[in-house]
């Protein structure tokens, strides 16, 4: 996705988010729980992705190496890449 389409899907989920309410300023309830549930499993997706890479290095370090390059993860569930 274009780099300025992102950021406007992201400004209007945040707005949406915070005041449960659609970009014309009507109440969306519906909307509001459907992108808390997928906010609620793209912050576990990241926190899985944060914790993974904690412990890899982890490992690194414990076995006397030095990690010189940018790690890439995949997430199989939600096709979502971690650098």
């Amino acid at each position: 996705m274009h780099f300025m389409v992102q950021m406007v899907v992201h400004v209007r989920k945040e707005k949406l988010m915070k005041t449960g309410k659609n970009m014309e300023g009507y109440s969306d309830p519906t909307a509001s729980v459907a992108m808390a549930t997928v906010f609620r499993g793209e912050c576990e997706a990241d926190r899985r992705a944060y914790d993974l890479m904690k412990i890899l290095k982890y490992i690194i370090r414990l076995a006397g190496f030095e990690l010189i390059n940018r790690v890439q993860l995949k997430d199989i569930k939600t096709g979502r890449t971690y650098k």
